[in-house]
């Protein structure tokens, strides 16, 4: 089913009201009812960022300038020289140089309803572990490419996700692309997808190059998983060049013959609903279309033989340039979805 853009939160943080039944079970709506005394427009749910890097420190400042349902609650990292921390600090919000240990540690913890993890896949399988040691239900956003909760492209299916006590961001790569497989498949049967990322290497730091070979082992999953591809294919480029260029996407989907009026109408629409909160997000150009005729096949690797409709899309992501660059377009959406999520969780619970 199509959402229009306003179902999610856009920049200055408007967002439509919810069904809160996806909370009255769990407790976490009950760990904000001690906040009733304030009035609901009022009323915020603290959160933690695991992470004072690059995306860390995008993220808290994301927050603090345009969280409506959410407020800071700490900051946490390990390298007690980081710049994430010292703005933190500086901000006025809680920080920690020893890792989720500290974090348990600080008595702001007891007040934290929802955590970002903005470290590694490896590091936040322990962090899940031993934060759910001590709080078993507390909300998880994940920005590695751990997947060890479901995945989660707002845009597509957020609100089926409103229950899990852990989502995965997927990748920038998957943030950027799924919205236009999910588009061509809400349209016609997706049998193969292939998408190319292109970012700034400028932009790609320690932990981004750490996990390239998570991320094309997850932003594959994923669009087959939430894109409704049979097959789905992610690679990652980093770019090098000079100055910077903004992060640059191609998407490639193969479908049964379907009306391309109808598909491109569904791409635009998607692309509108993305920018509700990622408002960098654009189409470079218009969407182009090839028919595969059924005497000159493509062949397809692991699927055979395909005829049908080849459409390809070509999306840039320009960042906000709230903490990064406007050329960091990649982080900037991975910031910008883990909030859209986040927020849409809060306003769940502050309304049960």
């Amino acid at each position: 089913m199509r959402r229009s853009a306003g179902a999610f939160p856009s920049p200055d943080g408007n967002v439509l009201a919810c069904d809160t039944q996806h909370f009255t079970e769990r407790g976490f709506a009950a760990k904000a009812a001690p906040r009733t005394e304030a009035p609901l427009a009022n009323r915020k749910l603290k959160a933690a960022i695991i992470g004072s890097g690059n995306i860390g420190t995008d993220l808290m400042i994301k927050i603090l300038r345009h969280g409506k349902h959410l407020e800071m609650g700490a900051m946490v990292g390990i390298d007690p020289a980081s710049d994430g921390l010292a703005r933190a600090a500086r901000m006025g919000v809680a920080t920690t140089h020893d890792g989720v240990e500290g974090l348990l540690n600080l008595p702001v913890f007891q007040d934290i309803d929802v955590v970002f993890d903005a470290t590694s896949a490896g590091a936040h399988i322990r962090n899940d572990a031993r934060l759910r040691e001590v709080k078993p239900d507390i909300r998880m956003i994940d920005l590695t490419p751990a997947a060890i909760g479901p995945y989660c492209v707002p845009v597509v299916n957020l609100e089926a996700r409103l229950d899990a006590r852990n989502v995965n961001m997927v990748t920038c790569g998957g943030q950027a692309t799924i919205p236009m497989v999910a588009a061509v498949s809400r349209v016609a049967k997706v049998h193969y997808a292939e998408i190319v990322a292109s970012i700034s290497s400028k932009s790609a730091g320690p932990g981004t190059r750490a996990n390239i070979d998570e991320f094309t082992e997850t932003t594959s999953k994923a669009i087959e998983v939430i894109g409704g591809a049979a097959k789905g294919k992610a690679i990652i480029v980093l770019n090098p060049a000079e100055p910077p260029l903004i992060m640059r996407d191609t998407v490639y989907v193969l479908s049964d013959a379907a009306n391309q009026t109808e598909v491109e109408a569904s791409i635009n629409d998607m692309a509108a609903a993305v920018q509700a909160y990622v408002p960098g997000y654009r189409l470079k150009q218009r969407v182009q279309f090839d028919v595969i005729a059924p005497d000159a096949p493509l062949n397809i690797p692991g699927l055979g033989r395909f005829s049908g409709l080849k459409t390809s899309v070509f999306l840039e992501v320009e960042g906000a340039a709230h903490y990064l660059p406007a050329y960091a377009g990649n982080l900037d959406i991975m910031t910008s979805a883990a909030l859209a999520t986040a927020e849409r969780m809060a306003q769940c619970a502050l309304n049960a």
